[in-house]
This record gives C-alpha cells, structure tokens and sequence, in this order.
C-alpha cells in the first residue's frame, strides 16, 4: 500500500469540503469549474453541451458527481480504491453510474479514445515533491486535452504551512534546526510529510515548463483558513457576503500566495504555425 493510499484511507477530505472553511474551497472551486465550461462551450459555439470530463484525483466524487449530475461524461481517476468505492456508491445513490480508474499522474495510462474538454487535476499535485514529476504531470494531464480543453490544477501554498505549522502550532525553530525550510523559508518538500507546499513562482515556472499558459490563477480558500473558528460562527446569510468578498479578491496576486489553495485554469500555448 502506497502512503497515499495509508493516508487517505483515513482521512475524509469530503467532510474537510463540508465544513465552514472547506465550503469556501468547495463553493469557490465550483465557481471556477463552471465557469471554464462555460468558456469552452463558447470557444466550441456548442451552448449548454457535455462536456467530456477527466476528473484525476477526484477522491470520492466531490467534483466529479455534481458535474455528472449536470449531465457532462466524467472520468473518475485515483490512486486509493477507498475512495473510488465510495465514489461508486455515493453515484449510484443519485440514479449516475461512475466510470472509474485506479491511477495517478505522472504515469497515467488512458486507452485510446477522443481527448477531453477539461481536465481536473485538484489534488495530485499536493502529493508530487520535485519540480522534474510536477512538470511532467501538468504535461502529461495537459496531453488529455482537447484544443479548446482547459486543465485546472491546484496547489498548496508555501506561506500558508510556514505560518501555520511553524508559527501558530509552535514549530518554525525546531523546522529550521532540522532543515525542513531552506535560507529563503521555502519548505523543503519531502515525501516522508505527505503534502508538498509551492509559491507562485513554483507554480508559474511548472507551467512554463509544462508548455501550457495560465489563463486564470485563484485563491480556492484566501485566508479563510487563518480564521476557521470566525468562519465557523457566521451564519448563513453572513456566510454567503462573506464568500461573496473571496470571490471577488480571489484572483489578486497579492493575496494569492498568502492562502492555503491555489489553483490554476491552464491552456496549451499553440504550437508554431
């Protein structure tokens, strides 16, 4: 068993998407989501069409199932079969029948068959730790694509576990003694802690790298991690302005390294000619 299937078969990331803080990734990401289609349907003139969907590292469907019931042809791909077990049943509860695939990026393998409209790409990243594998799994995710297809990637961010783990849990000393941050307070990214951890930099040179261009870059979540506890007192009504407000800051760049989730809307750089 993989520490990636160890690791998950213990955690429930869709109750951490279900709380107040996880509903502003959630909520935010969808946004985003349906937005990029509607892009796409509009690039293809093929208004209120499904889309074909690739959907690598989609856990238990919380992404993958409502895009289903909305009607798009999604792919489920990921490396623990807890999670694509459950994703099966929690699709056969609604009436959907979930087409699924164990496998991870890099190192996925499709069977032949036409490209996709969008490619979903929100967790494997989190879980990749040298620069050489990152870049070869937004290429490689990028290689799924049709030519008006849009892969979404996401991250996490360097500044968000400095502060987090290193200063409000006590750590950032005891972090640097043992080398886990570099002379620049970048983490040093290793597979024995689970989660790799990026800065715009990071994500802008993988990008480049991969020959794809970002077409937008958000905050899935802003600083609403910082504060769980406010976010968890708000009601409803209070809730909704203030995702209202993450919404419209959450593309700024001088607040987007400072979060805890990044994601990207990337597109294939045409080629020459």
């Amino acid at each position: 068993m993989t520490f990636i299937e160890t690791f998950y078969n213990k955690y429930n990331e869709d109750g951490r998407l279900k709380t107040p803080y996880g509903r502003v990734e959630y909520e935010t990401t969808m946004h985003y989501i349906r937005k990029t289609i509607e892009r796409i349907r509009a690039e293809k003139d093929a208004p209120g069409s499904p889309l074909r969907v690739l959907d690598i590292g989609c856990a238990a469907g919380v992404y993958a199932i409502p895009l289903m019931e909305d009607g798009h042809d999604v792919t489920c791909v990921d490396p623990v079969n807890y999670h694509l077990g459950r994703l099966k049943q929690k699709a056969a509860r609604k009436g959907l029948k979930a087409r699924t695939l164990k496998g991870q990026v890099p190192g996925l393998k499709l069977k032949d068959g036409e490209p996709f409209d969008l490619v979903l790409m929100l967790g494997p990243l989190y879980h990749l730790f040298t620069e050489e594998d990152k870049t070869a799994a937004l290429r490689e995710g990028a290689g799924f694509l049709n030519g008006h297809g849009r892969l979404l990637a996401g991250y996490i961010m360097n500044e968000f576990a400095v502060l987090t783990y290193g200063m409000l849990d006590g750590h950032f000393l005891l972090s640097l003694r043992d080398g886990k941050l570099d002379r620049t307070f970048h983490v040093r990214n290793t597979e024995e802690d689970m989660f790799s951890f990026d800065r715009t930099e990071d994500i802008f040179r993988y990008t480049e790298q991969a020959g794809l261009t970002a077409e937008t870059v958000f905050s899935q979540d802003g600083p609403t991690n910082y504060f769980r506890q406010a976010v968890a007192a708000l009601d409803e009504m209070t809730f909704r302005v203030y995702l209202d407000y993450h919404l419209a800051v959450c593309e700024r760049p001088d607040l987007i390294g400072a979060g805890c989730h990044t994601c990207t809307v990337l597109k294939k750089r045409p080629g020459p000619g």
